[in-house]
């Protein structure tokens, strides 16, 4: 890791993966996974194909930092709505959601006004991924 991640380690945070939805390819949320891990963070996997209320349940009950969301079926509008809604309901809204895999640009905007605090795509280095991750969950970057 460069001087910058080291600096905005993720020690001590705890963050869900999770694969709401029917999709069924799991690397990408396998190597983000293993890339916080490596970065200090506790990582809780949920598996495959959950349903948006399943991850936010397992995100409340482990008491997470974040959850990433690891979308690759086109339907990260619908699937992110659904999570969003079930953490304000579960009162665990405050729980920053982040969400990485085939997403347009056309669509970064509404999932930032749906409340997710950062968007990863498959074209971003590992590293970048983790100091973006680092700044928002140490609430050190511009609009925070």
């Amino acid at each position: 890791m460069n001087e910058l991640n080291t600096q905005l380690s993720l020690v001590g945070k705890r963050i869900l993966v999770g694969k709401p939805g029917l999709d069924g390819h799991d690397i990408g949320a396998k190597i983000i996974a293993l890339t916080l891990r490596d970065a200090g963070a506790e990582v809780i996997y949920t598996g495959l194909r959950r349903t948006p209320e399943q991850i936010a349940q397992v995100a409340v009950d482990e008491g997470v930092d974040a959850v990433g969301l690891s979308i690759l079926s086109g339907s990260h509008k619908e699937l992110v709505a659904d999570v969003m809604v079930h953490l304000r309901t579960m009162k665990a809204g405050n729980i920053k959601v982040f969400v990485g895999g085939t997403i347009p640009r056309a669509d970064l905007a509404l999932l930032r006004e749906m409340g997710v605090a950062a968007v990863f795509t498959a074209d971003m280095q590992l590293d970048a991924v983790i100091c973006e991750l680092a700044r928002k969950l140490h609430g050190n970057f511009e609009g925070d």
